[in-house]
């Protein structure tokens, strides 16, 4: 049996685009509209090797338009890939999306039937799920002050996020996958689903991946982080492991010893080197020392300044709320 929830192995989606261009052709002395139609591809999953340990809460991080929507809707069935293979607990999207969905809860896209009530949406639920539970549903519409009462089509944009995450919640799920799933919520009701997310659901051994902008707080619950950018994941590791290794270094010296396999990004600048190192930081400065340098100083990095540096983006003062 696999420890991993979710697996995928050079797994791609491209799409292509359809691109009108009206310009206008002369013939003779008239004037008339000549119409120009090109073809491209988008690659939105370009090669994603992605391994989710179960039992993890794994932060799934990138840009808008990185990739993180057309993965999970490929994990959930919804898209059929271009090429590449995936599991999700096992097996097939492809071929076994049924018994996926019975055991799996997504989050996605966030549009219930409008006219039903949350009551309605439970009991309507209900039938679909061997391991459904009425009480987790009295629970979460109480812990998230969802109004059971109100029409889908009237509640607020924030509530019927809510009502969606009480229905994956209540669903008995093995595995949750959810997308942007604090969207529109406000900072008290954040806390109490991450609460909920990792006491009720992560801590009984069950596996939780978040897509989530906000970096903080996947910071906050995640154990492990992947992050994607243009269809490609760049970074895949443990939480820990990505905040122990990365830092951030001054330097003064000439003709450093610096390896590719060690050095993520190097600028130099006013006599001094800094770099973004990635690697077992005691032994890296030893060695710069050992070689006449001069090191200055040697910071940790967050996970929102390890994101910008990993996209490309660590000298762009842009907020990472913008970017992930």
């Amino acid at each position: 049996m696999s420890d991993l929830a979710i697996e995928t192995q050079s797994l791609q989606k491209h799409y292509r685009s359809f691109h009108a261009v009206l310009g206008i052709s002369s013939r003779g002395k008239v004037a008339r509209p000549s119409l120009h139609k090109h073809y491209h591809f988008l690659r939105a999953v370009d090669g994603l090797d992605m391994h989710v340990p179960k039992g993890s809460i794994y932060g799934f991080l990138g840009r808008n338009g990185a990739g993180k929507t057309t993965t999970i809707r490929l994990l959930a069935g919804l898209a059929h890939p271009t090429g590449g293979g995936m599991e999700v607990l096992g097996l097939d999207p492809l071929t076994d999306r049924i018994p996926i969905l019975e055991r799996t809860g997504f989050v996605i896209d966030k549009v219930l039937l409008p006219s039903m009530t949350g009551n309605d949406l439970a009991r309507f639920n209900r039938g679909f799920f061997p391991q459904w539970s009425d009480a987790l549903a009295a629970k979460y519409a109480e812990v998230l002050e969802v109004p059971m009462k109100q029409k889908f089509r009237k509640l607020s944009t924030g509530n019927q996020t809510k009502l969606c995450l009480l229905l994956a919640l209540a669903q008995g799920a093995e595995l949750l996958i959810l997308d942007e799933p604090t969207a529109g919520l406000d900072p008290v009701v954040t806390d109490q689903l991450l609460r909920v997310l990792v006491d009720d659901f992560a801590n009984e051994g069950r596996t939780l991946f978040l897509s989530s902008h906000h970096l903080s707080e996947v910071e906050r619950v995640a154990d492990w982080v992947g992050i994607i950018d243009h269809g490609k994941l760049l970074l895949e590791e443990r939480l820990d492991d990505v905040r122990a290794n990365f830092r951030r270094v001054r330097v003064v010296g000439e003709n450093l010893p610096i390896s590719r396999d060690e050095v993520f990004k190097m600028k130099t600048g006013e006599g001094t080197t800094e770099l973004i190192v990635r690697t077992n930081i005691e032994a890296f400065t030893a060695r710069l020392r050992s070689q006449g340098a001069v090191v200055l100083d040697v910071a940790p990095m967050n996970l929102s300044e390890i994101f910008l540096e990993v996209i490309g983006k660590g000298e762009a003062n842009v907020p990472v709320e913008v970017l992930a």
